[in-house]
């Protein structure tokens, strides 16, 4: 991870830390410990450059995340996990499986691109990922880039890179399977199995899980006050085939379908006479075919063909005197994704030069399902080619990427980023960095009954100053940037150009995300390991000044955990100030401390017990305005793996 040091007087005074983060930051001055999250300089990872790459010789802010810490962590979503993260807060509309929103560094939720196996995952609908239909017990391991990326990835990377990876075969055959139960009725089980059997390997997995859930909505909103069932099933294979010493084959496939309650409110006298239950049916599916060619020790060539479709659907039933209708769709939205990649990668000694030929297909459509709104059916393509060099020699690294994408629509976009680091003393490293990047306006945003034609692409210039210490045992970084983002796109009641009395979306905002992230682990011994990380921030409007909605200006975690003999046992502290859930900042959300336990037990070689009390001391807070989280959570689980 990058950083660089900031004294809080050099930052704008709305970022100056309270004293509760101030008291963290002087908890991670502290040595603090190593642990499954935080990479190694030998590890090498993807997402920086789209290539496999030492973090060693890496200039960005990178976390990984692994099965091991995935399953300790024993967090049910995807966002969960990362709102653990250094730079990453999330927002939910209730409980798990509800509308969520993922921001790196303060940037916006779509502003991060997303990948599964390389396969990308938005909407062309609200923009973003569906975070809330990406099922977490079929990953294997995250890679986090927090900073712009689109002269890697092209358009949707403002903030920052999440890419997800399945499992993969390796060994001999391996099975596995795990069973859980916990509060509020929760169940949930997993099986699969995965190896290599000569030049095949192969991975498969299925999980199913379900919860009575909570009251989603909070007591003063009118609504079906019931408890609000999630359910979500999942199934994974990834495949590959080593036809030679030169050429490899590899294929992958996910589908999730989730279902949970949201419950709505409404205007209607009808509606709020009987109430409803009010459902969010995400489906999503992913694939991908790619063949790699090294065809000399310094030259590798990777073709992939991808496809992604997610559907969003809501239904509600009428529930009154004990009796409950049959569900009615109210809302369907499906967005098609397909990607074309040749990309080649040439190293020569201290050299790496890659080029890249990219084709993205995007559609949406929208069904009507009344007389007064059209069905939408829109699509559009981009064409790109990018170019990459990087160069690692002694303490000396630079990476300079630059990509060109022409859309079907609006016409061309370049961007470009520059960085270097320098490891001025054994250890120790700065970097600096710089890029521009950009995000196309969605089909719905240009297409819908609230839509315009004419918008421009939102685009983001970014700097950052970082400074790193690593040792093996100790890992420290300080991070400085500031991203500004022009024709940020936004609806507003105040333009009625599409026609619609409700407002319409238009290219009018400015917004500046602009902070420091201090991120520290270390270990102690052999047996104990501390983590921590606290972000300062000032995500705002730049046109008014006010604090972008639901953003928090300091927040960050710090977690531990002892390992002796079988055992492990952990606690984990998230720690947030207040945030706003409007744009005119009337709205406060206070805010909140949670405190998370686990504990684990390998019971036999091949059996681990695990267990969890998530929000012991049961606080109330909420992530969205009206809408409830959940309070004490305990959970334990069995998992069986063969050694």
């Amino acid at each position: 991870m990058t950083v660089r040091v900031l004294s809080a007087r050099a930052l704008p005074r709305t970022c100056r830390p309270s004293p509760l983060s101030a008291a963290l930051a002087l908890a991670l001055a502290a040595p603090l410990g190593a642990i499954a999250q935080t990479p190694t300089l030998q590890e090498t990872v993807v997402t920086a450059t789209r290539v496999e790459t030492p973090l060693s010789q890496l200039v960005s802010d990178v976390s990984v995340i692994d099965r091991q810490t995935i399953e300790n962590s024993g967090a049910t979503g995807v966002a969960d996990l990362l709102a653990r993260l250094p730079g990453v807060q999330i927002v939910r509309n209730g409980g798990i499986g509800n509308t969520t929103g993922v921001f790196l560094r303060g940037a916006e939720t779509r502003f991060t691109a997303v990948y599964l196996d390389g396969v990308r995952i938005d909407s062309q609908s609200t923009g973003g990922a569906t975070w809330e239909a990406l099922p977490l017990s079929q990953i294997e391991r995250i890679e986090v880039l927090r900073g712009p990326a689109a002269a890697v990835y092209g358009s949707d990377a403002i903030g920052g890179v999440v890419q997800l990876f399945t499992r993969k075969g390796e060994g001999g055959f391996t099975p596995y399977a795990s069973v859980g139960a916990g509060s509020r009725a929760t169940h949930d089980a997993q099986a699969g199995f995965s190896g290599a059997a000569g030049d095949f390997d192969y991975s498969v997995g299925t999980a199913y899980a379900e919860s009575r859930g909570f009251d989603v909505r909070t007591p003063n909103m009118a609504h079906n006050a019931d408890a609000d069932l999630y359910r979500s099933t999942s199934a994974n294979a990834r495949l590959g085939y080593q036809i030679n010493a030169q050429h490899r084959v590899d294929a992958t496939v996910l589908e999730n379908n989730t279902n949970s309650g949201y419950d709505a409110t409404s205007g209607s006298s009808y509606r709020l006479s009987t109430l409803a239950d009010d459902r969010n049916l995400y489906h999503l599916r992913t694939a991908g075919l790619g063949w790699t060619a090294q065809w000399t020790e310094h030259w590798k060539t990777l073709l992939q063909v991808t496809d992604s479709s997610s559907r969003y659907e809501t239904t509600s039933a009428r529930v009154a005197a004990g009796y409950a209708g049959r569900p009615t769709t109210t809302y369907i939205t499906e967005t098609q994704l397909r990607g074309y990649l040749l990309q080649n990668d040439f190293t020569y000694g201290a050299h790496r030069v890659t080029a890249a030929l990219e084709r993205r297909e995007d559609e949406l459509t929208n069904p009507s399902l009344t007389d007064w709104r059209r069905t939408l059916r829109r699509d559009r393509a981009q064409d790109a080619v990018a170019l990459g060099y990087g160069y690692h020699q002694g303490a000396h690294t630079v990476q300079l990427n630059l990509r060109h994408d022409d859309d079907s629509e609006f016409g061309g976009k370049t961007t470009g980023s520059a960085s270097y680091g320098y490891e001025f003393v054994k250890n120790w490293r700065a970097t600096v960095s710089a890029g521009t990047a950009f995000r196309a306006p969605t089909l719905y945003q240009r297409f819908s009954e609230y839509g315009d034609a004419s918008l421009k692409p939102e685009t983001g210039r970014n700097a950052e100053l970082g400074l790193r210490y690593g040792d093996g045992r100790t890992n420290a970084s300080l991070v400085v940037f500031e991203n500004r983002v022009r024709n940020l796109i936004v609806f507003t009641g105040t333009n009625t150009a599409c026609g619609q009395p409700f407002g319409c979306y238009a290219s009018i905002g400015r917004a500046v995300y602009q902070g420091a992230t201090l991120a520290a682990d270390h270990r102690f011994g052999e047996h104990f390991t501390l983590r921590g990380s606290i972000d300062v921030q000032d995500p705002k409007d730049s046109d008014t000044g006010l604090q972008l909605p639901r953003r928090a200006k300091r927040y960050g975690n710090l977690a531990g955990d002892w390992t002796q003999g079988i055992w492990t046992v952990g606690a984990e502290v998230q720690l947030s100030s207040r945030r706003f859930d409007d744009t005119a900042n009337k709205v406060p959300l206070a805010g909140y401390g949670l405190l998370n336990l686990y504990a684990s037990v390998q019971l036999r070689p091949d059996l681990r017990l695990l267990a969890r009390l998530d929000n012991a001391t049961d606080k109330n807070y909420v992530l969205a305005n009206n809408y409830a989280t959940a309070g004490r959570t305990a959970y334990v689980g069995l998992k069986w793996t063969p050694r």
